[in-house]
C-alpha cells in the first residue's frame, strides 16, 4: 500500500493500515508525523506489529520462543514502537538508513550532518522492560507458559551499589518481574564485598522485606556496598523477541513496497548497552533474515568492550546497567580455542552466522579498564596472550584516554576534593567513522585501518604494569581485577562461567595519558591527563573501587612553581608550551594530522580550534 499523503494524516493519524509483506512485519500503526524543526525532514511514528515462525532457524535460537502462545497460524506475535526520521521530498534521500538502538528506550536524534547526506533513521523498541510511558520506545512480548498451561517459575536478581545512606532502594530492573513467593526459599538478599565477584554476606531474611517494588533491610542500605537480591518469580517474557524486532523493522524498510521511505542500505548504531545488543545480534545469527537475506550492512558498535548483552534468555533485565555482567566467551570475532571450556568460536564464526555486515567496534579507555568490558579481548586470545587480527571487514578504534562517554566543560567533581569528569570528546571522530562505513557499504571505499593498542609494541599491557605517575589526587590503578567471564547459554557448560578474566589496558606516558590508538587533539596535545576510570570518593563508600564507567581529568599545573608547590611530575603548561599562541599552533597540527587520517572531516578544523582556545582559557583562569 503506498504512503498516505502528507495532506490526510491529521485525520488519520490513528487509522491502522495493513498490507502484505514479505517480511515478519505485518501492519504497520500509523501514530502521526511531526516536522523537523529548521530542516526538510519528518518524524513518522506508530507501531510495527510482527509475526515470526518460531519453527525457522532463524528463530529458534529465541531463548523460550517455543513456549510462547500462537496464533492460529502457528505464528508468535508482538509490537514494537516506531520512529522513522526521513525527508519530506523522497529525492533526497540518498538510499541509506541508520537504524539508532534506542538505549533503555530513549529517542535518537539524527545529526545535521547525516540530514545534510540525505540519511533515513529508524528507531525501534526493542525492550520489553521500559516503562510504558510517552516517548519511549517500547517492545510488548508475550510471556511463556508450559505446555499444560502451568506458570515457568525462576529466580531473577538484581544488583546495585548505594552512593549515600538509604533506607530503601526501588527495584526498577524488575519491575517486570513481580514475585511469585517473596516469602520462599529463593529469597535472598546478598551483601557483596565487591562489585566484580559475587562472593558476600547474607542478609537474614528477618531483616528485609520486599514491597510494591521496593526493597527495605534494616538500618538501611551502606553506600558503596553492592547489595544482591534474588527471589522467585513467573511467566517470564520472551525477551529475545527485541532481537527479532529489529531485524524484521530492518528486513521491512530495505525490502517491503508498503514501507514508508526506499532503502538500499542499512546501517546500526548502537552505544554501550545497545552496542553490546548489536554484538549479540550478530552472534546469535539475527542478521539473516527470515528471507535468508542479509539485515544490516553495517555495524557500528560503540562503547561495547568485549561484551555482548545479557538478553536472550530467561529472566533477562536489559534496562540494568550490568556492571561486571557482560563479557562471556567468545570475546574475538575469529574464532579462539578457549582453554577454559575447550570450545573454539567466535562473534562471526559460528555456524548461526549467514551473513556478517562490515563492522566498527569503536571503543574509549574505560571499555578497557572497567565494569568488566575487557575491551582487549577483541583483539587477543582469550587468555590475553597474545595478539590477534580483525576479519577483513571488521575495524576497531581504541580513543585513548577517553571516559565512557565525555563529560560537559567546564567539568565538574562528583563530590569535593574527587578528580573532575574526563570532557576528552571523541564524538566527531564517531561522526566521521559514520560517514566512512556509508562509503565502504556503498562505494567500496575503504576505511581507516584499525587503531588499538597491541602487545606486539607495547603500548598494551596487563594492568599490574602500567607505569602511572603521581598525578595529584589519583591513586595508582594497578591492583584493580577485571572480574569473571559471565555464563554463555549458546555453549555446553557456559563456557567458564565465573572464570577470571585477564584485564589488558593501555600502556601511559609520562603524564599518565594513554598510548596506541587514536589521540583526540586535547589529548595529542594535552592540558591534562584523562582516563576512563576513576576510584570511588570516599564519601561513597569503597574507595579502593572503580566508580563504574567514570574517568577522570586532572589538569596540569599553570606553572612550574604551581607544579612543585603540589610535588607534580607532570611539566605545567607554562613549561610544555610557553604561552596560548604555541599552544593552538600545536592543536592546528594534531587536528590537521587527523583529517589527514580520516577521523576528522575538514570542516571540524575551525570548531577544535575555538574548542582548544576555551578550554586553555578555563585552565589559565586563576
Amino acid at each position: 500500500m503506498p504512503w498516505i499523503p502528507r495532506l490526510l494524516l491529521t485525520s488519520l493519524c490513528l487509522t491502522i493500515f495493513s498490507h502484505t509483506t514479505h517480511a515478519a512485519v505485518v501492519r504497520l500503526e500509523f501514530g502521526g508525523r511531526t516536522d523537523v524543526p529548521k530542516s526538510d525532514y519528518e518524524i513518522l511514528t506508530g507501531r510495527l506489529h510482527f509475526e515470526i515462525d518460531p519453527r525457522l532457524p532463524q528463530n529458534a535460537v529465541i531463548a523460550d520462543v517455543d513456549l510462547a502462545p500462537v496464533n492460529a497460524a502457528g505464528k508468535v506475535s508482538f509490537t514494537a514502537d516506531l520512529r522513522l526520521w526521513k525527508p519530506k521530498d523522497d529525492s533526497r534521500s540518498n538510499g541509506a538508513a541508520w537504524v539508532e538502538i534506542p538505549n533503555r528506550g530513549g529517542r535518537a536524534s539524527l545529526p545535521a550532518t547525516l540530514m545534510e547526506q540525505g540519511f533515513t533513521m529508524l528507531n525501534v523498541g526493542w525492550e520489553f522492560d521500559v516503562p510504558a510511558k510517552k516517548d519511549q520506545m517500547r517492545l510488548e512480548v508475550p510471556r511463556t507458559r508450559s505446555m499444560d498451561g502451568s506458570p515457568i517459575r525462576g529466580v531473577v536478581s538484581a544488583l546495585f551499589t548505594p552512593d549515600k545512606p538509604v533506607q530503601e532502594k526501588e527495584l526498577t530492573d524488575l519491575a517486570d518481574y513481580p514475585p511469585a513467593d517473596i516469602h520462599g526459599k529463593d529469597s535472598r538478599l546478598i551483601i557483596r564485598n565487591q562489585a566484580a565477584y559475587p562472593a558476600g554476606k547474607e542478609v537474614p531474611r528477618n531483616q528485609w522485606n520486599l514491597k510494591d517494588g521496593r526493597l527495605h533491610v534494616d538500618g538501611g542500605f551502606e553506600p558503596g556496598k553492592t547489595y544482591e537480591v534474588f527471589y522467585l518469580s513467573e511467566s517470564p517474557p520472551v525477551a529475545g523477541l527485541g532481537y527479532a524486532a529489529i531485524r524484521d523493522a530492518v528486513a521491512w524498510l530495505k525490502h517491503d513496497p508498503g514501507s514508508p521511505v526506499k532503502v538500499k542500505h542499512a546501517y546500526a548504531f548502537g552505544a554501550s548497552q545497545c552496542g553490546r545488543f548489536l554484538r549479540d545480534f550478530v552472534y546469535l545469527g539475527f542478521n539473516t533474515d527470515e528471507e535468508n537475506r542479509m539485515a544490516l550492512d553495517g555495524i557500528l558498535s560503540h562503547v561495547a568492550g568485549a561484551g555482548r548483552l545479557v538478553l536472550n534468555q530467561r529472566g533477562s533485565t536489559p534496562r540494568a546497567i550490568a556492571g561486571y555482567y557482560t563479557a562471556s566467551y567468545p570475546f574475538a570475532d575469529t574464532a579462539q580455542p578457549d582453554p577454559v571450556s575447550g570450545q573454539s568460536e567466535g562473534v562471526l564464526t559460528n555456524p548461526r552466522v549467514k551473513h556478517a555486515p562490515r563492522i566498527f567496534y569503536t571503543n574509549m579507555a574505560a571499555e578497557y579498564w572497567g565494569a568488566g568490558r575487557v575491551a582487549a579481548l577483541t583483539h587477543t586470545t582469550p587468555d590475553g596472550g597474545k595478539d590477534i587480527a580483525f576479519p577483513e571487514n571488521v575495524r576497531s578504534y581504541f580513543f585513548a584516554s577517553t571516559s565512557h562517554g565525555p563529560s560537559p566543560f567546564p567539568p565538574v567533581a562528583q563530590v569535593k576534593g574527587a578528580p573532575l569528569a574526563n570532557p576528552v570528546n571523541a564524538n566527531p571522530a564517531i561522526l566521521a567513522l559514520r560517514l566512512a562505513m556509508h562509503r565502504w557499504v556503498s562505494e567500496g571505499v575503504e576505511p581507516p585501518p584499525s587503531a588499538h593498542p597491541k602487545l606486539s609494541d607495547g603500548t598494551l599491557v596487563p594492568a599490574r604494569e602500567v607505569k602511572w605517575p603521581k598525578v595529584p589526587g589519583m591513586a595508582a590503578p594497578n591492583a584493580v581485577k577485571a572480574g569473571g567471564r559471565v555464563r554463555n547459554p549458546q555453549l555446553p557448560g557456559g563456557a567458564g562461567e565465573g572464570t577470571e578474566l585477564p584485564l589488558l589496558v593501555p600502556q601511559c606516558d609520562a603524564d599518565g595519558n594513554d598510548l596506541g590508538g587514536i589521540r583526540m587533539p586535547e589529548v595529542d596535545v594535552p592540558l591534562g591527563t584523562g582516563t576512563g576510570w576513576v576510584f570511588r570518593p570516599a564519601a561513597f563508600g569503597s574507595p579502593h573501587e572503580f566508580y563504574l564507567l567514570r574517568g577522570a581529568w586532572v589538569p596540569f599545573a599553570r606553572t612550574k612553581a604551581e607544579r612543585l608547590s603540589r610535588s607534580d611530575p607532570r611539566l605545567s603548561l607554562e613549561e610544555r608550551y610557553g604561552g596560548r599562541s604555541a599552544y593552538l599552533e600545536q592543536v592546528k597540527s594534531a587536528v590537521e594530522k587527523l583529517i589527514e587520517r580520516r577521523f576528522l572531516s575538514d570542516t571540524d578544523l575551525e570548531p577544535q580550534l575555538k574548542l582548544a582556545a576555551e578550554r586553555w582559557d578555563w585552565v589559565m583562569q586563576d
